[in-house]
């Protein structure tokens, strides 16, 4: 019987320690939370009670139904569309993440020079007796061999649209014209051949980049990112030297009515042209789309314009040439060959360069 009693009395004070404890922690009305699970079957103070059924499932004994979703129906637009459905604008996450511009990278491009522009002209064509010294007087297209301009760059993504980076690119294989127009002496021109003169052009730039999709959307299903670009920086651009020849005979006075020794004419004129290197202005435009290779790899394909300033002899020519004078003979053939060498200074000649190229760049984003 004290056993019982004693239970009875544990019992009645733990039922009043957990009445207490309620009072202290009351539920918050609006609480609609975690459901409670158990045999209880009133609904307190706001509480959702669930109730256990024979069939083992729980059921919700309060009569608030819940609101049920709006079902969006069809395929949904891509990144970067601007369409919208249902009053909302989707995005596929994981396509925009795919291409998105993020962190650092380092690229490494290649191109293949579709076309190059640019041709010599020299500066002392008006200049007296510049016929004697053969050179693109009239202008001398440029020729390329296959000119493959490399590219690496280091640069760094400012958010997903926009990204920035350092760029060095070297262009070989451009030639001084194998052929070039030059002064006659009396107001025309004659064809002279070149040879040499390799031109070589290594430019510095820095450049900004813009991905373009929020106008125009993802291209190819959502795997190419549309972009645009633009660069500015220094060529440091060089001219090898290169010889001019013009086998022109040039009359200048008649064998039979010249005293001996005087000058009757001039030919087989060449002039070795020393080359140059000088600093330029250089610029670039470029387009372009991204697509993913994975692995943090992306890949640009691109065509770009880049103006890489003027191409500059350094002014210096020897000069060697047969000067032909009279033997005083009197004879329409009365003249003999006097070979000569002179040296010019600052006479230089000069070509604007610039080029379309089309390539592709792989960078490694980090």
């Amino acid at each position: 019987m004290k056993k019982i009693k004693y239970f009875g009395a544990f019992f009645a004070l733990c039922a009043g320690i957990t009445i207490a404890a309620d009072a202290a922690y009351p539920v918050y009305s609006g609480y609609n939370g975690q459901p409670s699970v158990g045999g209880m079957n009133t609904v307190n103070n706001g509480r959702v009670v669930y109730l256990p059924t024979a069939s083992g499932n729980i059921v919700a004994t309060n009569s608030v139904a819940a609101t049920a979703p709006t079902r969006v129906t069809g395929a949904l637009p891509r990144v970067g569309s601007t369409s919208i459905n249902a009053g909302r604008r989707y995005y596929q996450s994981s396509d925009f993440d795919r291409l998105a511009d993020s962190g650092l990278y380092v690229g490494l491009s290649a191109a293949y020079t579709a076309s190059i522009m640019g041709e010599f002209s020299a500066d002392y064509s008006g200049e007296e007796g510049a016929y004697m010294v053969p050179g693109a007087f009239a202008g001398g297209g440029i020729s390329k061999d296959s000119v493959i301009p490399l590219q690496i760059s280091l640069g760094a993504a400012i958010n997903s649209d926009f990204r920035i980076d350092f760029s060095y690119s070297r262009y070989g294989n451009i030639s001084y014209p194998q052929s070039v127009q030059t002064s006659d002496g009396a107001g025309g021109f004659v064809t002279a051949s070149a040879n040499g003169g390799a031109v070589t052009s290594n430019a510095t730039l820095l450049n900004f980049y813009y991905n373009i999709d929020s106008y125009t959307g993802y291209l190819a299903g959502g795997s190419l990112r549309p972009y645009v670009g633009a660069g500015i920086g220094v060529a440091l651009n060089t001219t090898a030297d290169y010889v001019v020849f013009d086998g022109t005979f040039y009359s200048e006075g008649d064998p039979t009515e010249t005293p001996a020794g005087e000058l009757t004419g001039v030919s087989d004129i060449s002039a070795y042209h020393n080359g140059g290197t000088n600093e330029q202005l250089a610029f670039s435009l470029e387009g372009g789309v991204t697509t993913e290779l994975g692995d943090g790899m992306k890949l640009d394909l691109f065509v770009r314009y880049m103006n890489l300033g003027k191409v500059k002899s350094s002014g210096s020519i020897v000069l060697t040439q047969n000067e032909w004078v009279s033997d005083g003979s009197g004879m329409p053939d009365g003249e003999e060959p006097y070979p000569t060498v002179a040296h010019y200074t600052d006479w230089t000649e000069s070509a604007s360069l610039s080029t379309i190229d089309v390539g592709a760049r792989l960078r490694l984003q980090f």
